[in-house]
């Protein structure tokens, strides 16, 4: 992609403080994209190795991409912007780092002979499908090299822009394992832009779902991360539900939220901005630390577990890879009367003023505190 009228001057780009990018190219701004920097970089690598401490089903991931336009408040991989020299608050959704050559980077390394061709993860920090891979089209590439050269994956999005691979998704899990999931955990479209505004409607993401399911691929749903007092009503999760079982998915599973780092501050400002009554709720929930206590997670996994029988759809422990590919995340329901609708945000019942133990919060007895704990393990700053 050229966007060569669009480049900043050297002295421009040096100008953000602390920025230490290695491989570093040039930075580039475009009208598409106001208020946005994209600091073009050569990778040195494109795999990234997974903890062994992880118990997540993979040990590689690829990132083309590092912050996101996505913009969600929650975002557990914001932190990571931190390892770059930058912010993980406005920095993280306007100062994207590109790697514009990471699948020629990616095919060298498949083709070394101490490549094992184990599972490759793509989404598991910063969504591969955001809108900017529609100019920069890196997928595609990193698609081809992963399959030709016999090594399955996984990915995971958000992004609608998905569709566009389709076909070679389709044709790559003729050679190797593909694995796809869509993260959606926000069924009120309001809720959803204040708290996601750069990602795709429900409505949209409902239909992508539908679309991978008709292209004859499987697509799991990540409901990550669950709301405390604004998604975790019956209410909302029942219809969430029923909205993903009529798309087709084909498995789904839940996380509740967790506040790591400079993610706990930023949440709590939203709340002070749009639900101020429940900053008292989040900061007695979270006293403890980033994660829910497990009074929580058992009162969260009781409520899913009549939605899960009553829609037909499993959790993680049946799931392909364990939900493999998930962070940070059904369809003929694309126009779907309940996908937008309002009543699911928040409402009766809610939690009860959970205790707070100390040590609590970190728990994983259940499949999705598991899950949650390991994807958080996956994040590492192996950035180039």
């Amino acid at each position: 992609m050229r966007w060569d009228g669009q480049k900043i001057a050297a002295e421009a780009a040096q100008a953000l403080p602390g920025l230490a990018l290695a491989g570093h190219q040039r930075s580039v701004r475009t009208p598409e994209f106001a208020g946005v920097t994209f600091h073009e970089v050569h990778a040195r690598s494109a795999l990234n190795k997974v903890p062994e401490a992880s118990a997540m089903p993979f040990r590689w991931t690829v990132n083309p991409m590092r912050g996101c336009l996505h913009a969600c408040t929650y975002c557990f991989a914001r932190p990571t912007h931190e390892y770059l020299g930058l912010g993980p608050d406005e920095d993280f959704q306007t100062q994207i780092v590109v790697k514009t050559n990471v699948v020629d980077v990616l095919t060298a390394e498949l083709r070394r002979p101490s490549w094992r061709h184990e599972h490759v993860a793509l989404g598991t920090n910063t969504d591969p499908y955001q809108r900017a891979e529609g100019r920069y089209a890196l997928m595609p590439g990193i698609i081809g090299a992963l399959a030709h050269s016999g090594t399955p994956m996984s990915l995971l999005t958000k992004g609608t822009l998905l569709r566009r691979d389709l076909p070679l998704l389709t044709e790559a899990a003729t050679e190797v394992g593909v694995s796809v999931a869509v993260s959606l955990a926000i069924g009120d479209e309001a809720l959803q832009q204040a708290m996601e505004p750069g990602t795709p409607t429900p409505r949209a993401r409902l239909a992508l779902i539908r679309a991978v399911r008709d292209a004859g691929l499987e697509c799991g749903v990540l409901v990550a991360p669950v709301l405390p007092w604004l998604t975790d009503s019956t209410a909302h999760l029942d219809g969430l539900f029923r909205d993903l079982a009529e798309a087709g998915a084909s498995w789904v599973t839940t996380i509740p939220l967790h506040l790591r780092g400079p993610v706990r501050p930023l949440m709590l400002q939203w709340l002070a901005e749009h639900r101020p009554e429940l900053v008292p709720n989040y900061r007695r929930l979270y006293a403890n630390g980033a994660y829910v206590p497990e009074e929580y997670r058992r009162w969260l996994a009781e409520r899913v577990r009549p939605l899960r029988r009553r829609y037909g759809l499993h959790g993680p422990s049946a799931a392909p890879l364990e939900g493999a590919g998930s962070p940070a995340g059904g369809t003929a329901a694309a126009g779907s009367a309940g996908a937008g609708s309002s009543a699911r945000s928040g409402g009766a019942p809610t939690p009860p003023p959970w205790r707070v133990r100390p040590g609590g919060g970190r728990g994983a007895e259940t499949p999705d505190g598991a899950l949650a704990g390991a994807l958080l393990g996956a994040v590492q700053p192996a950035l180039f």
